[in-house]
C-alpha cells in the first residue's frame, strides 16, 4: 500500500494536514465530521469541530448525548465532494479540525456547567473559532459565556427554534434547556435588541424583547425576507448563531427531543443560512440531533448540512479578509 492509499482510508487520523478534502470511502473509516483530521492540537486551526454530548437538562424525551456522533456519522456522505451550491472547497486555506468531545462527568452534574466553560475557553484562547455539535439546548448558556469573554458581552444572538427557550428560571445552579436565553439576556451575554429567533411556534408570555420570526412570518415571507431582517437587527455586531433542529418540521427532523409540527423544511434553513455571509459570526452550534427517534438518519443528515454551510460562511469570510 503506498502513501497515497494509505490516507484516502482513516484519514482523520493518518493524514498530516488539516487542509484539502479526499475522496474517502462513505461506508468505512474513522468518522470525524467531513473526515477532518482528529486533533487535540489547536496550533494553527481555523475552525475547531467539537461535540458536547450532554442530555440532563431536557424537559421530553432523551438522547441528544449520541447527536455529535450521529451527525459525524452523516457527514460521511458530504465528505469528498464540494459543497453545492458553494462550489468551492472549504477547507483549502481553511484549517478545521476536529477536536472530539468535552469531557463531562455526568455523575456530577453540579459540574457540567463549568467543564464546557473551560472546554471552551481552551480552545477560544488559541485563536479558533467554534462549531459545536450538542447534546441538548443548555450547552449553549456556558458557551455563550466563554464566547463572550472572549469577544466582548453582550453578544447578538441568531437563534433557529421551535422554542423562544426564555422561559423564567431563577435558579441559577439548574440544568434547563430551556431557559438558558432568560439567564443569559439577564447576564448580560446577549442582547436582545439585537437577536433574532427564527422559526419559533411555541408560546411564551415573556420573550424578553426578542425579535421573532416565528415559524408563521417564514412560511408567508419567505427566505430573502428572513435573511434581511436578521441582516437589520444584527447588522455588525458580533453574534453567537445556535440552531435546534427542532426548528426543522418533524417531517424533516423526527429525531429530536421535543417536536412540533409546524416547522421549517431543510430547504428553507439552508436558503437562509446561506444567506448569512455579510454577519459576524463569532461562534456556532447545532443542537437536539436525538439519533434514536431518527427515520434513516434524515435529521442527523440536516444536521451534517446545516454544519457544512456554517463552514462555508466561515470559508467566505476567510478568504474575504473578513476573519
Amino acid at each position: 500500500m503506498n502513501e497515497e492509499d494509505r490516507i484516502n482510508i482513516d484519514g482523520a487520523i493518518v493524514r498530516k494536514s488539516p487542509y484539502g478534502m479526499l475522496r474517502e470511502p462513505t461506508f468505512a473509516g474513522v468518522l470525524s465530521f467531513m473526515r477532518r483530521n482528529y486533533s487535540k492540537d489547536l496550533i494553527g486551526a481555523d475552525l475547531v469541530i467539537n461535540g458536547i454530548p450532554l442530555d440532563l437538562a431536557v424537559s421530553y424525551r432523551s438522547g441528544a448525548r449520541l447527536g455529535p456522533q450521529a451527525i459525524r456519522l452523516a457527514s460521511a456522505e458530504i465528505a469528498s465532494l464540494k459543497p453545492y451550491p458553494w462550489g468551492f472547497d472549504p477547507f483549502e486555506k481553511m484549517a478545521v479540525i476536529d477536536f472530539g468531545d468535552c469531557y463531562l462527568d455526568v455523575h456530577n452534574p453540579a459540574t457540567i456547567h463549568q467543564a464546557i466553560v473551560d472546554h471552551t475557553r481552551g480552545i477560544l484562547q488559541s485563536g479558533a473559532r467554534m462549531l459545536t455539535f450538542g447534546g441538548d439546548h443548555y450547552v449553549t448558556y456556558p458557551l455563550l459565556q466563554a464566547h463572550a469573554e472572549r469577544f466582548g458581552k453582550p453578544l447578538s444572538l441568531i437563534h433557529f427554534d421551535a422554542h423562544s427557550d426564555t422561559w423564567i428560571d431563577d435558579n441559577l445552579d439548574s440544568l434547563n434547556h430551556g431557559t438558558m436565553f432568560y439567564k443569559a439576556v439577564n447576564d448580560g451575554l446577549i442582547d436582545p435588541n439585537r437577536s433574532v429567533q427564527i422559526g419559533i411556534r411555541t408560546w411564551n408570555d415573556d420573550f424578553m424583547g426578542m425579535h421573532i420570526l416565528d415559524a408563521s412570518w417564514v412560511h408567508r415571507y419567505g427566505s430573502d425576507a428572513v435573511i434581511a431582517e436578521i441582516e437589520r437587527v444584527v447588522g455588525q455586531h458580533p453574534a453567537y448563531f445556535t440552531f435546534d433542529i427542532d426548528c426543522l418540521d418533524p417531517a424533516f427532523a423526527p429525531g429530536t427531543g421535543t417536536p412540533v409540527c409546524g416547522g421549517l423544511s431543510t430547504a428553507q434553513a439552508l436558503s437562509i443560512i446561506q444567506g448569512l455571509a455579510a454577519l459576524n459570526i463569532i461562534g456556532m452550534d447545532i443542537v437536539e440531533v436525538a439519533p434514536a427517534y431518527d427515520q434513516s438518519q434524515i435529521t442527523a443528515l440536516a444536521a451534517a448540512h446545516i454544519a457544512c454551510d456554517l463552514i462555508c460562511l466561515y470559508a467566505k469570510r476567510k478568504a474575504e479578509g473578513l476573519l
